[in-house]
C-alpha cells in the first residue's frame, strides 16, 4: 500500500506525461499537472505554468498547494525539441531547448525543494531520453539537455539525500505516440530493428516505472538512471 503523495506533472496534458498523471491518478494520488495549453487528465488540476518563467513556476506550486498541500512528488517531464544537424543550429535553437528541458527542470526541483525540505520527505523524478546519454544525430540540443538532467538528480541527491529526498532519473527510448506513429513504416521497422526487445514502449510502461521510484518502496535508490527503451541503449 503506497501512501496518497500530492503529485505535479510537468507537461502532463499529453504524451508521456499524460501517462504519467493517469497513473498516479490511478494509485489514488492527488495529482496536478502543468502545461501551457490543454489539460490533463479527469480527475487532475491542471494549471497553466511555463518551465522556462520561474515567477509562473512558483505561482503554479502556490496554486497547487493551496489546493493539494505542499508537492511530496515532481515529475520534470517539460520538454521541446529543435532537431538540425550542428552546422546550421543556431545559439537560439541551442539555448531555447536548454531553457525548456534542463533550466526548466531545474526551476521545478528548487521551488519544489523547499516543501519537501519542510516535510523531510520529496521524490524528484526527471525524465530524460536515452538520447541523453546514446547520442542522436541533428540533436546535438536535445540530448545535452537531457544529460544535464544526470548530473542535476545526482547533485541533489548529494545535497538533499539525508533528508529523505530522492532525486532519480527516467530514461525512455522510441514510445507510441502521436509522433512515432506518423513515422513512415520504413523508418519504424528500422527503428524496431536496432531495439532488442523490437517494439516501441507504450506510455504506461514508462508511467509505471515512474509511479514506482514515487513509491514508499524506492525510497532507498537515489541517483539512479533507469531506461526504459528495451534495451536500445545498453550500458549508456
Amino acid at each position: 500500500m503506497t501512501t496518497a503523495r500530492t503529485v505535479l506533472v510537468t507537461g502532463g496534458n499529453r504524451g508521456i506525461g499524460f501517462a504519467i498523471a493517469e497513473e498516479f491518478l490511478a494509485q489514488g494520488h492527488r495529482v496536478a499537472v502543468t502545461a501551457r495549453s490543454g489539460n490533463g487528465p479527469e480527475g487532475s488540476l491542471t494549471v497553466r505554468a511555463d518551465v522556462t518563467d520561474a515567477a509562473s513556476i512558483d505561482a503554479a506550486f502556490t496554486e497547487i498547494e493551496a489546493a493539494y498541500g505542499p508537492v511530496e512528488v515532481v515529475v520534470a517531464n517539460a520538454g521541446v525539441t529543435k532537431d538540425m544537424l550542428l552546422m546550421r543550429m543556431s545559439d537560439e535553437d541551442f539555448t531555447s531547448v536548454i531553457d525548456t528541458n534542463l533550466s526548466g527542470a531545474f526551476r521545478v526541483v528548487k521551488r519544489s525543494s523547499k516543501g519537501m525540505l519542510k516535510a523531510r520527505f520529496g521524490r524528484i523524478i526527471l525524465i530524460s531520453s536515452v538520447v541523453g546519454l546514446y547520442g542522436s544525430a541533428g540533436q546535438v540540443n536535445y540530448s545535452a539537455s537531457k544529460s544535464g538532467l544526470v548530473g542535476l538528480a545526482r547533485s541533489v541527491t548529494r545535497e538533499l539525500g539525508a533528508r529523505g529526498i530522492t532525486a532519480n532519473v527516467v530514461a525512455p527510448g522510441f514510445i507510441e505516440t502521436d509522433m512515432t506513429a506518423e513515422l513512415p513504416e520504413a523508418q519504424q521497422i528500422e527503428y524496431k530493428r536496432n531495439i532488442p526487445a523490437g517494439r516501441f514502449a507504450t506510455a504506461t510502461e514508462v508511467a509505471r516505472v515512474v509511479t514506482w521510484l514515487a513509491s514508499d518502496d524506492a525510497g532507498y535508490i537515489s541517483g539512479a538512471v533507469i531506461p526504459v527503451d528495451g534495451g536500445l541503449g545498453m550500458g549508456h
